[in-house]
């Protein structure tokens, strides 16, 4: 099955959290906290405006993004435990380091 959000949603994966502390201490899986952090699977078309014209997402499928705690509904897609979010409920998209230098 594939879905396709509509309007200004966007279907996310969580990316996962880490597993170790900075001092090497293994942390359990009921102690861990949900990432914030995902990867945008698919788009809506975007938004529209009252006179219909339509605006454009700001997040495109692959980009590593940001996003509130509380954030989205939680789906199961294909056996996958996704997100489904407004485009408003991501704070920003992070970009790799050494992407961003060579730009």
């Amino acid at each position: 099955m594939s879905f396709k959000p509509l309007q200004d949603r966007v279907l996310v994966r969580r990316v996962e959290g880490e597993e170790k502390t900075k001092g090497g201490l293994i942390i359990p899986d009921n102690a861990k906290e949900k990432p914030a952090e995902g990867l945008v699977v698919s788009c809506g078309d975007g938004a529209r405006k009252d006179s219909g014209e339509l605006i454009e997402m700001s997040v495109k499928p692959g980009d590593k993004i940001l996003f509130g705690k509380w954030s989205g509904t939680e789906v199961s897609i294909n056996g996958e435990e996704l997100l489904i979010m407004k485009e408003s409920d991501i704070l920003g998209i992070i970009e790799d380091e050494a992407a961003a230098a060579a730009a």
